[in-house]
């Protein structure tokens, strides 16, 4: 019986007690509910409104009185007046005085080449000169001997002690010498031909400069061999510098030949060197090129700077806006001295054409405010370049957004780039 009971009681279940129970329920639903805020929380992410990348541009100003863009185009300072300086014979360079950077006068001396040989060949001229005369001045002597000769044979002749053929005889030697004289007065003028030749290519040995202005470029130095023409692939130079008249600095450019008709003589303009952005010149159209390039359908278009410095160097690139002409605006005398009715000029608003849409026939821009944009009417007017002008709708200082994608709205949040 004792083991009956022993065995009934190893079969018996052990209940947990009734609090450990309900401890583990509310653990379950704790995890629950976490899982559940986690869940929503995710969901938000995922379809939160994302905010759209954007490209701005400030809304800038143009001041009372100046003038608009019709075009722009790029180009390079040029001379006008550039010179590389040869010789005109061909020689061993001796000195060099020049450098690049240093102003030169016109005619000052550049360079000089070997001279020995000229000098020699001067002497050699000097000595023709001088023995051609030495050889006048004695048949002028023996033409005096046969003149009296002559004279005393004419004499003799009226006496009849002489023949006329005598007479003759000393008339044809009187003559003969005199011809001989002006055949030595010709080499005379031939010898002193020659000298002056000479001298010529002495004074070629002497390189000065063409006309004033500034060495760019050094391009012999002493020892070294310069000719006019090419030497054809050997060591003798052609130049001696370079040098380039900063007077007659302008600007070249290319316009498309589509937008030429915009561009006239005497037309301003304004040019911004690569080199100095910040720096605008006032400049002025000299006259486009009466030809086109037909590769690449641009006419050439000469600009002068109205204003030189020493900061425009040749060669430099350059950006040029061709303005457009305006009409003075504001108040002005109607006759009878009464003034008109006209609106006072007042800054004009200009932004990128990109930052321009059209919307079914309306003329919109997208106005960054904070972190969102806001769709505004605009009222537009003339072109700047590549700008437009804003008669309404915008103020400077505001940023809109160029290129506006298509799914832009009113209230789109944005991010700029």
């Amino acid at each position: 019986m004792t083991e009956l009971k022993d065995d009934l009681a190893a079969l018996r279940i052990e209940r947990e007690p009734e609090s450990a129970s309900s401890g583990r329920w509310v653990r379950w639903g704790i995890l629950l509910v976490v899982l559940a805020a986690g869940g929503v929380l995710l969901w938000q992410w995922f379809t939160r409104e994302r905010p759209v990348e954007v490209e701005v541009a400030t809304v800038t100003e143009r001041a009372v009185g100046a003038q608009a863009a019709v075009l722009n185009a790029s180009g390079y300072v040029t001379a006008r007046r550039r010179a590389t300086v040869s010789s005109k014979i061909t020689g061993k360079v001796v000195e060099v005085n020049v450098d690049e950077g240093v102003s030169v006068r016109e005619g000052q001396i550049l360079a000089r080449l070997d001279d020995v040989a000229a000098q020699a060949s001067i002497a050699l001229s000097e000595a023709q000169v001088e023995a051609a005369k030495r050889s006048v001045d004695e048949n002028d002597v023996r033409l005096g001997e046969a003149k009296l000769h002559l004279g005393r044979m004419t004499a003799l002749l009226k006496d009849g002690i002489v023949t006329q053929a005598e007479v003759d005889t000393a008339k044809a030697q009187v003559d003969s010498i005199a011809s001989r004289i002006l055949a030595l007065r010709q080499q005379v003028n031939v010898a002193e031909r020659q000298l002056d030749f000479e001298r010529t290519q002495l004074d070629n040995t002497i390189i000065r400069a063409p006309f004033s202005g500034m060495v760019i470029s050094k391009d012999a130095q002493p020892g070294e061999m310069v000719s006019p023409v090419s030497a054809g692939g050997g060591f003798t130079r052609t130049g001696i510098c370079t040098i380039v008249d900063m007077r007659s600095l302008e600007i070249e450019v290319d316009v498309n030949e589509s937008y030429i008709n915009r561009v006239k003589p005497k037309q301003d303009a304004t040019a911004i060197l690569d080199a100095y952005p910040a720096w605008q010149i006032p400049a002025v159209v000299i006259t486009p090129v009466p030809t086109a390039d037909r590769q690449k359908a641009t006419v050439l278009v000469r600009i002068a700077f109205k204003q030189l410095d020493p900061r425009i160097l040749p060669d430099m690139g350059v950006k040029v806006t061709f303005l457009r002409e305006e009409k003075p605006a504001g108040a002005g005398a109607l006759p009878g001295g009464a003034l008109s009715d006209l609106p006072a000029a007042r800054p004009v608003a200009l932004v990128p054409k990109t930052a321009i849409k059209d919307d079914g026939g309306q003329t919109i821009a997208f106005v960054v405010i904070g972190d969102a944009v806001e769709r505004r009417a605009v009222k537009t007017g003339g072109a700047d370049g590549d700008r437009v002008e804003i008669l309404a709708g915008l103020k400077a200082g505001e940023r809109v957004v160029l290129s506006p994608p298509l799914t832009l709205a009113a209230g789109t949040k944005v991010v700029v780039k």
